[in-house]
C-alpha cells in the first residue's frame, strides 16, 4: 500500500477545508495509465475491481487526510474573489522512496465549501480529455500535472444535457497556484502570504534556505524561478502548438506545470489568432496571445508578494521573463528546423515559414514533421507540393538550404534530432472525441490505443499512421467551452 503524508493540511491551517469526496452512485474504475502507477510504485494488484473504493473517494490509503483548498483569482482579466477546490479534493502527498513528493488530487469529487453555483461534479467526456492531454504533454516533455486513474459511474450530470459522472485522479509535485497567493493578499492577510511563501520554498527551492540567509533576497530568487519557469512553460506550448484555452491566474501553477485541462485544443491548420475555448469571446486565451497573459499573470502575483521584497526587486525578477521566454523558445524552434547553431538570420527563416503556414493554412504539426526530411544537398523539398503558392516556398527553402549548408552536420544526424523536436503524433481534438465516444460505451479500446500512441509521440511505426493523419474536416471545428 502507498503510504501518505499532509503537510498542507499540518503546516497551512486556515488554507483549506477538511472533507470527505462524495462518492459517484455505483462508481467502478474504467482505466488508468499502468507506466504512471509503476512509476508511482504501485502494485497493479491495487487496479483490480476489490479495490475500486480506493479510486472513488470510498475509501483511502493510509495518511491520507482530504482536504478542499481556497484561492481566488482573476479570471478573464476580472477580479472574481474567493474560488477555491470546487469539484476536487487533496488527498494527501505520496513520498516516494527517492523522497520525491507527489499530490493526490480527487477530481469530480462532490461539493466544497468553495463550489460556488457549481455542482462538485465532472463528467467523462472532460474527465477523459484531461486524462489524454496531460499525458501527451508529459510525453512531449512538457511539464505537466498527470492523471492516473479513471473513475465512471451511471450517475448522471447534468452540463448542457445529461452526461456520466466521473472522477480522476490527478497527480503533481504541487497544486498551489497563483491564486492561493492572490486569495490571502486580497484579504489584507500579509503572514498567511508568507506563511504560503516560506512553504513553497522550503518544499519546492530547500536549496535557497541554505543558499540565501537573506529573506527579501531568498524570495526574489524564489520569485525570479517562478517567473523563469513560467517562461519557459510558454515556450513550450507555444513551440507544439498547444493553447490551453483558460489562463486565469487559479490556473496557473506556481511550478510551471500545465494544470486545469478544460478546452484546450493542439494546433491543426497554423492560425496564430486560433480560439479553442468558445466561450473566449475577445480572444484574450488566444493561441497567439498566450505569452502575454502569462506575464500579465505573473504582475499580479508580483503584486501579492509586494509585503516580501521590494518594488525594484520585483522588477527585476519580472524582468527575466522575456529574456528566458525568448532563449527557450529559440532553443526549441531551433531545434525544429534542424539548426544545431544560432545565426541571426534564423528568426527570419523561422518567421518566414510561419507566414507561409499561416497565409494557406499549413498544418502545424505536419509541416514541422516533413520539415525533418529536408536532405540539404536537394534542391526539392518534401513539403514543396504542400503548399499553393511554390514560387514563395522555393524562395524560402533556398534561404533554408543555405542555412543548413553553413553547418558541418550530415543528413542522417540532422534528420534523426529534428524528429526528436518534431512530433509526429499529437493530441488532435477529433481523436479525444472518438475515444470519449468510445469510453461512454464502456469501450476503452480507442482509450487506450490512443494513450499508447501519445506516449511515443515522436515514432514512425506503421500502426500510428491513423492517428498522425491530418484531421477530417469535421474534426477541425469541435467546439470545447470551460465545461469540456
Amino acid at each position: 500500500m502507498p503510504q501518505f503524508e499532509h503537510h498542507y493540511a499540518d503546516q497551512l491551517p486556515g488554507f483549506y477545508t477538511q472533507l470527505q469526496p462524495t462518492p459517484l452512485k455505483g462508481a467502478r474504475l474504467l482505466y488508468h495509465s499502468e507506466p504512471l502507477a509503476r512509476e508511482l510504485g504501485l502494485d497493479e494488484s491495487l487496479f483490480g475491481a476489490e479495490h475500486r473504493q480506493y479510486w472513488c473517494g470510498e475509501k483511502f490509503f493510509p495518511g491520507m487526510q482530504p482536504l478542499a483548498q481556497v484561492y481566488s483569482g482573476h479570471q478573464f482579466g476580472q477580479w472574481a474573489g474567493q474560488l477555491g477546490d470546487g469539484r476536487g479534493i487533496l488527498l494527501g502527498e505520496q513520498v516516494l522512496p527517492s523522497g520525491k513528493r507527489f499530490d493526490w488530487h480527487l477530481k469530480g469529487a462532490g461539493l466544497t465549501p468553495y463550489s460556488r453555483m457549481g455542482d462538485g461534479r465532472a463528467v467523462l467526456r472532460s474527465v477523459v480529455r484531461e486524462f489524454l492531454a496531460s499525458e501527451a504533454l508529459h510525453h512531449l516533455s512538457v511539464p505537466t500535472t498527470r492523471a492516473l486513474t479513471i473513475v465512471t459511474s451511471d450517475e448522471p450530470v447534468f452540463r448542457e444535457q445529461p452526461e456520466r459522472g466521473a472522477m480522476l485522479i490527478r497527480v503533481a509535485e504541487s497544486h498551489v497556484r497563483f491564486g492561493h497567493f492572490e486569495h490571502f493578499y486580497y484579504r489584507k492577510q500579509p503572514e498567511q502570504v508568507k506563511q504560503l511563501a516560506d512553504y513553497v520554498i522550503a518544499h519546492h527551492w530547500p536549496q535557497l534556505l541554505e543558499s540565501e540567509p537573506v529573506a527579501a533576497l531568498r524570495y526574489q530568487q524564489w520569485f525570479t524561478g517562478v517567473v523563469e519557469r513560467t517562461a519557459r512553460l510558454m515556450a513550450q506550448w507555444q513551440s507544439i502548438g498547444f493553447a490551453h484555452g483558460v489562463m486565469n491566474t487559479d490556473n496557473m501553477s506556481i511550478l510551471g506545470l500545465t494544470i486545469d485541462y478544460g478546452p484546450y485544443g493542439f494546433l491543426d491548420d497554423y492560425q496564430p489568432g486560433y480560439i479553442c475555448n468558445h466561450s473566449d469571446h475577445q480572444g484574450r486565451y488566444s493561441y497567439d496571445n498566450q505569452p502575454a497573459v502569462a506575464y500579465w499573470n505573473l504582475h499580479r502575483l508580483a503584486q501579492t508578494l509586494s509585503g516580501l521584497m521590494s518594488a525594484e526587486q520585483l522588477q527585476t525578477a519580472l524582468g527575466e521573463y522575456e529574456p528566458a521566454l525568448m532563449r527557450a523558445y529559440g532553443t526549441l524552434m531551433r531545434g525544429k528546423l534542424g539548426f544545431f547553431t544560432e545565426n541571426k538570420q534564423d528568426n527570419d527563416l523561422l518567421t518566414g515559414l510561419l507566414s507561409l503556414m499561416a497565409k494557406e493554412g499549413r498544418d502545424f504539426t505536419q509541416t514541422f514533421r516533413l520539415l525533418s526530411q529536408t536532405e540539404q544537398q536537394q534542391a526539392a523539398s518534401p513539403l514543396r507540393d504542400e503548399f499553393i503558392d511554390r514560387q514563395a516556398f522555393d524562395s524560402w527553402y533556398q534561404a533554408y538550404r543555405q542555412r543548413l549548408q553553413t553547418e558541418d552536420i550530415g543528413d542522417a544526424t540532422r534528420q534523426d534530432a529534428m524528429k526528436q523536436s518534431n512530433p509526429r503524433i499529437i493530441l488532435r481534438n477529433y481523436l479525444a472525441q472518438k475515444a470519449i465516444e468510445r469510453a461512454e460505451a464502456d469501450d476503452i479500446s480507442a482509450l487506450e490505443q490512443l494513450h499508447q500512441a501519445l506516449r511515443d509521440p515522436y515514432s514512425d511505426a506503421p500502426q500510428y499512421d491513423e492517428m498522425a493523419a491530418l484531421p477530417p474536416d469535421w474534426g477541425k471545428h469541435l467546439e470545447i467551452s470551460c465545461s469540456s
